[in-house]
């Protein structure tokens, strides 16, 4: 190994091409409050995605709270176990309680078939994540929401350049909700957006993104959600290197799926209609107990793997809900093994020849 390797690894543009963009700052004066930078990335990123209406957030997190917050849902919403923690935080943030929904454990995604069963008078929304960048039913869940009267809210923190059916997967739903954290495939250092279709929705979110006023005159309630225009400005300098990074990753993901087949690692697999972004490497293990070993054996390798998702949300500490099987035996077996655009042909046959060894060991 060439040293450390961590789950990931932050793309950095040349340094020549963000000191390009500071120099504007500089010489602007302006910082924050809806700048140039932060104008250019929102229309750039609206164009990108063939949708009407974005607003750039200062995270993520504050993206799905205010799409929550925006839409007017109070009571109970439906979503699913298997995310990261925020998508359930923001739920409870707002004040609304979270109904867990099992998984399909071929997709990851909220399973559409389970959902009718959860929804009680109090349910007036469903937020669903587009795990590793596989899409959720979509179109089911549309039927669904339709049906019941239901706002739909997409997590789409890993679905940057994500497209089903030829169209960009952040055209469906209420809402979508993107997180342009430094670990995500495309960042801003922190950042996130909210992607829309109505206007009265935009509107809502301007305000509540500026702490509910125009100037000096007050509507509603709000936050600073605002994002800056540094952070923008790393984004502008990230965004010409994306086909770069995704053919990178694309590359780094068939070399490890040509060297792990055969072994007893469930592989992943992109859904049919799926423009895919290699956001992620998941793999399944047999067992909890496996899992912990190859970690285990990794590390001792300098190998930095990560268990992603773990917990089952439905399984945190402050929460009191059901079992969700599905969710939580995919929890305790999945690793995300390591994926970056740099990430060298030599380390990623390593890494597969340690799984390989293991893997052996593991059947004798």
């Amino acid at each position: 190994m060439t040293g450390p390797i961590y789950v990931t690894r932050t793309f950095l543009p040349p340094r020549e091409e963000y000191d390009s963009w500071l120099d504007r700052i500089y010489a602007s004066h302006t910082l924050t409050n809806n700048g140039p930078i932060h104008q250019e990335l929102e229309e750039t990123l609206r164009d990108r995605f063939g949708v009407p209406h974005m607003l750039l957030m200062s995270n993520g997190t504050i993206a799905i709270q205010l799409a929550i917050r925006a839409l007017g849902i109070k009571g109970s919403i439906i979503t699913t176990p298997y995310s990261y923690v925020a998508t359930t935080s923001a739920i409870l943030w707002e004040g609304c309680e979270p109904i867990f929904v099992d998984i399909d454990p071929q997709t990851f995604c909220i399973d559409p078939t389970r959902i009718e069963a959860a929804i009680t008078s109090e349910t007036k929304a469903i937020l669903a994540t587009h795990v590793y960048g596989f899409p959720c039913d979509v179109e089911a869940i549309e039927r669904i929401a339709l049906k019941h009267g239901l706002k739909v809210i997409y997590d789409a923190a890993h679905a940057f350049d994500i497209e089903y059916k030829g169209r960009s997967i952040l055209q469906w739903g209420d809402a979508s909700t993107l997180s342009f954290h430094a670990t995500k495939l495309f960042h801003t250092v922190e950042g996130g957006a909210v992607v829309t279709n109505d206007p009265e929705t935009l509107k809502q979110l301007r305000l509540l993104r500026s702490f509910g006023h125009i100037g000096d005159d007050h509507f509603s309630l709000g936050v600073n959600g605002k994002m800056s225009e540094m952070h923008a400005a790393m984004g502008m300098a990230v965004l010409p290197h994306m086909p770069a990074i995704i053919q990178s990753r694309k590359h780094i993901t068939e070399r490890y799926v040509h060297g792990l087949a055969g072994t007893a690692l469930v592989l992943p697999k992109i859904p049919n209609g799926t423009g895919y972004n290699y956001a992620y490497f998941p793999v399944i293990c047999k067992s909890r107990e496996q899992r912990e070993a190859l970690m285990d054996r990794l590390t001792k390798e300098g190998v930095f793997a990560r268990r992603y998702f773990y917990p089952s949300l439905n399984k945190l500490p402050y929460l009191s809900a059901p079992v969700m099987l599905n969710s939580e035996n995919v929890s305790d077996r999945v690793m995300c093994l390591p994926l970056y655009s740099d990430l060298a042909d030599v380390d990623v046959d390593r890494m597969v020849e340690v799984i390989v060894e293991f893997d052996l060991n593991d059947k004798a």
